[in-house]
């Protein structure tokens, strides 16, 4: 049975400000009020006596007036979120994540809270309540309490690339979410937690002594991926040289991969019953959800047509205009605007900086289906030390773009088309106070767009055929993994990949090794480019500075031109989709 709490204990009055990594949860301590609680016999926690399956339901289906808790006991007089919590309760106790030990001396236990979210479909319905149970791992002591935490992650490009030979083969895209994922890994470390209210013990002094890991926890993420390594290599998979995330089996006639981003797993291949076999093994090691077809993953969206998929982050948009933009102001049509020039040290600095630096990281979350973004958030990200109004007035200029277009996504078409091919470009000296030059590049599979990059140059060039060949240098480097990664993904034959650049100067020094004045600074880059076009990896073409699709990866374009590349680089809108992908719409009337 839970102890009854006869007074309110005290409460410090000190304000409260949530860690960054924890602004997507509503977050309460564990504190109880003097109100009349029922018991579970089956989670051990305290629950309001007039809970009911029926009123449980009734909560769920009333979408406009979902709360998300502040406290522990304002969870505790809704249905919705008591079964949420016995949920996450049983899981633990199924899963033995702990024992109830008395707390060996010498020894401190780490507390924790209970964490709520309300989590919604891409259509923006509610899909269900969740509660978690959440150790205050920013306690831990390194080499006590954890050694090792990092955890790799599948990459975007990869994802996309995944994606892009899945479409164009014609395998079906399956998407599964583990549930409790971090539950399932083993600690080595002797680690001991306070007990979290609604549990009741009648040891002394009792802490739960941890075998398991819990959200939370520095190293949880790395023993979650231990466990599905271990699991995985069991039925004869193994993860990609070429990124660790990646885990494939191919046997005679046969190709099965996924991708594992922590616990959201993209799966695909041409047997599906062994598809459906791995399925059942995971459900039975761990307890998923199978989500069946691929629809939403990692907040992007998965939308069929007749031409293929179009991958599009439009909710995502939704929500981060209605948290920041102005509904009064007119859309604009062009991410940056080119009459402006940013500076470090120009205008005043913010009262709360903490605003901008959320919006450009959102911004760059969305760089992942919008390369029309890349460069004004790789641009604005350099204000992120110190921003101040000029900057925040670039970032409400971002957000009215997006007002005016929110569901642009990028297609990955289905035709039988298996080569790659990409484009690099420059803009020399473009930083106006450092004078580094900024590079870009993009790069397709098939005329699907699968990886781009807009980033400025680490040094400062000494001319434009420097500047094209740091970049140059750049796109090879992409482009010797993706020759790799999309040969485990059994495509083959894509060498020579044709590079298609705008300058004529920096195709002669790679094909040429004489110009040592002019290049000897840069020899590592000249050696590595000249290396990959001498193995026949890459071939180099010139394009014309009219043709050069990597130019809105490098500065801010006027309308024509913005929107020009942005239909040749196959970023379409999905408002209008009927059976094939819209066209983006037109913008004479905005400002």
């Amino acid at each position: 049975m839970i102890e009854e709490v006869t007074e309110e204990p005290r409460r410090s009055s000190r304000a409260h400000h949530l860690p960054h990594y924890l602004q997507d949860y509503v977050c309460c301590t564990s504190h109880l009020h003097d109100q009349h609680f029922c018991f579970s016999t089956i989670t051990n926690m305290c629950v309001p006596a007039a809970a009911t399956s029926t009123a449980q339901e009734s909560f769920l289906e009333q979408d406009s007036l979902i709360l998300e808790p502040q406290t522990y006991e304002e969870a505790c007089q809704h249905s919705g979120w008591q079964l949420a919590m016995e949920k996450e309760i049983q899981a633990l106790m199924d899963n033995h994540t702990w024992d109830i030990v008395p707390l060996p001396a010498g020894k401190k236990a780490i507390d924790c809270k209970w964490v709520y979210k309300a989590k919604y479909k891409a259509d923006g319905s509610l899909e269900r309540l969740k509660a978690r149970l959440v150790v205050k791992g920013f306690t831990q002591r390194a080499g006590i309490d954890y050694v090792e935490t990092f955890s790799p992650v599948v990459k975007m490009t990869t994802i996309r690339s995944l994606i892009a030979v899945a479409v164009k083969k014609g395998w079906t895209l399956h998407q599964l979410d583990v549930n409790n994922a971090f539950l399932h890994g083993d600690l080595h470390e002797e680690i001991y937690m306070k007990v979290p209210s609604g549990i009741h013990t009648q040891v002394p002094h009792a802490v739960c002594k941890l075998k398991k890991s819990l959200y939370g926890l520095k190293q949880a993420s790395r023993q979650w991926y231990a466990k599905l390594t271990q699991v995985l290599y069991s039925r004869g998979y193994k993860h990609s040289s070429n990124d660790y995330s990646l885990f494939y089996r191919k046997t005679a006639g046969s190709n099965v991969f996924l991708g594992v981003y922590v616990d959201d797993i993209l799966l695909t291949g041409d047997n599906e019953e062994e598809i459906t076999a791995l399925k059942a093994h995971l459900d039975a090691v761990f307890k998923i959800k199978d989500l069946g077809k691929a629809h939403y993953f990692l907040g992007m969206e998965i939308l069929s047509t007749k031409n293929g998929l179009v991958l599009t982050q439009r909710k995502f948009v939704k929500e981060l205009l209605a948290a920041f933009g102005d509904v009064n102001a007119a859309p604009v049509v062009c991410p940056l605007d080119t009459t402006h020039k940013l500076v470090p040290d120009q205008g005043d600095l913010l009262s709360n900086p903490a605003v901008y630096r959320r919006i450009v990281g959102k911004l760059n979350f969305l760089t992942h289906t919008r390369p029309d973004l890349a460069f004004a958030v790789q641009h604005l990200s350099q204000f992120m030390q110190q921003p101040r109004q000029p900057h925040y007035h670039a970032v409400q200029h971002v957000l009215r773009y997006l007002q005016g277009q929110p569901d642009l996504g990028i297609l990955l078409n289905n035709t039988a088309t298996y080569t790659l091919e990409a484009y690099c470009d420059s803009d020399w000296a473009a930083c106006s106070h450092s004078r580094k030059s900024v590079s870009g590049y993009v790069v397709f599979f098939g005329n699907s767009l699968i990886s781009w990059k807009s980033k400025k140059q680490g040094v400062v060039s000494l001319s434009s055929a420097e500047a094209e060949y740091r970049s140059l240098r750049r796109l090879v480097a992409e482009l010797a993994w993706l020759s790799r990664l999309f040969h485990e993904l059994g495509v083959v034959d894509l060498t020579p990949i044709p590079v298609k650049c705008d300058n004529q100067a920096a195709i002669y020094i790679a094909r040429n090794p004489v110009f040592h004045e002019r290049t000897k600074h840069i020899e590592l880059d000249c050696h590595f480019v000249r290396e990959k076009l001498l193995a026949g990896l890459i071939s180099l073409h010139h394009v014309r500075t009219q043709a050069q699709l990597a130019d809105l990866l490098t500065k801010p374009l006027v309308r024509a031109s913005h929107y020009h590349l942005l239909g040749q680089l196959g970023v379409h809108s999905t408002s209008h989709l009927r059976g094939g992908v819209g066209h983006i719409a037109a913008y004479s009337t905005y400002t």
